[in-house]
């Protein structure tokens, strides 16, 4: 588990400290369920869900011009930046705290700004709240949020996972730039059909001329609730036809490319290489997928699933229902969204309102 208040993060080497994983049931886990050649490795302890904690960590888009202003006081969050900047090449903490806007929003600079300073809001809960840390039996990240959900775990170390992620924000704006595209927030009627809406837009931008175009669910948020991603055409079709189709509303997102579908096949092999070349371990805790919501089992587990995650859809709330499934009457555990913004939070209320009532934001501004 991460250790910020209880040790300097070793940068170069892994911030975490192995410890007994810890699962959200009190059942423990079933000798079928473990990593070949873990059969000596600690057993999860047992810990009653309403005592328990999960970290949710958020992705791109949640940045914004001042992040990290409040942070800079606990524990190595300054030693965090300083890393950052000789593994970037570039003063990330002058980026984060004074913009300019336009390139924070840039892909290159946000996936790295919102993993380090969802990470150095771990150290402010960490001090704030050193029991919530200490009892955390989950974590989940969306999208870019994963890696730091991984480093949190113990999975991956914190310098070499930003080194990762500089090589896949760097890959996804190069794929980006290859062809005009973008992502668009939809909000559906009941009766919506989301992926029919995504077959008539291919068919109109298949009679502009454009070969083999893409629309397609970039992530499932929601009931009702979808990022649609591809060509900047069939963005310009669903919006154009939005009332036909069901969809109540439709938002562009600020991003420049249709990520998490066909579009981003040109950053996997990036990706895969990089993953290849960094250690990775199985999460001490339970950490989920954006591939299907299922938690890692291994450390080839980990590097496949993430380098799936950029040409799949994020399923975000197939997640929440995998980390918050219970029995009837069984009390949910307190989530923290670590990191800039309240959209994890957001959606959580929207899927579950009875885990949302025990939910904390840790803000990553105010002194």
């Amino acid at each position: 588990m991460y250790l910020g208040c209880c040790r300097r993060v070793r940068l170069l080497r892994s911030p975490a400290a192995v410890c007994p994983r810890r699962s959200l049931s009190d059942v423990p886990v079933s000798p079928d369920d473990r990593e070949p050649g873990s059969e000596d490795k600690p057993r999860r302890t047992r810990r009653a869900p309403g005592k328990a904690s999960v970290l949710l960590f958020p992705g791109q888009g949640s940045q914004f011009v001042g992040m990290g202003k409040g942070l800079l006081k606990y524990g190595n969050v300054k030693d965090m930046f300083d890393v950052a900047e000789k593994v970037l090449g570039y003063d990330l903490l002058s980026l984060c705290l004074n913009g300019p806007e336009e390139d924070l929003m840039k892909t290159v600079h946000c996936q790295p700004a919102v993993f380090v300073c969802s990470l150095a809001a771990v150290e402010r809960l960490n001090r704030e709240n050193p029991a919530a840390v200490e009892s955390c039996v989950a974590a989940a990240g969306f999208s870019v949020g994963e890696y730091a959900a991984l480093v949190f775990s113990g999975a991956m170390n914190f310098t070499e996972a930003l080194f990762a992620v500089k090589v896949r924000a760097e890959a996804m704006q190069k794929a980006s730039d290859l062809v005009p595209s973008g992502m668009l927030s939809v909000i559906g009627r009941p009766q919506a059909n989301y992926k029919s809406s995504c077959v008539q837009a291919r068919e109109h931008c298949s009679s502009l001329g454009i070969r083999e175009p893409v629309c397609a669910i970039a992530s499932y948020l929601f009931p009702d609730g979808r990022v649609i991603a591809g060509h900047k055409e069939t963005l310009d079709f669903l919006q154009h036809r939005s009332r036909a189709l069901n969809l109540m509303r439709t938002r562009l997102l600020p991003v420049s490319g249709a990520f998490h579908t066909a579009l981003m096949e040109p950053a996997v092999e990036p990706l895969r290489d990089v993953l290849k070349k960094i250690e990775v371990r199985r999460p001490e805790i339970s950490v989920h997928s954006n591939v299907d919501g299922k938690r890692y089992m291994h450390d080839k587990h980990v590097r496949k699933q993430l380098v799936k995650q950029l040409v799949s859809p994020v399923k975000w709330e197939q997640t929440l229902h995998e980390i918050y499934e219970r029995h009837q009457g069984q009390d949910f555990p307190y989530t923290y969204e670590v990191g800039p913004g309240r959209q994890l939070g957001s959606t959580l209320q929207k899927c579950n309102m009875k885990a949302f009532k025990n939910y904390t934001h840790v803000d990553v501004v105010s002194q």
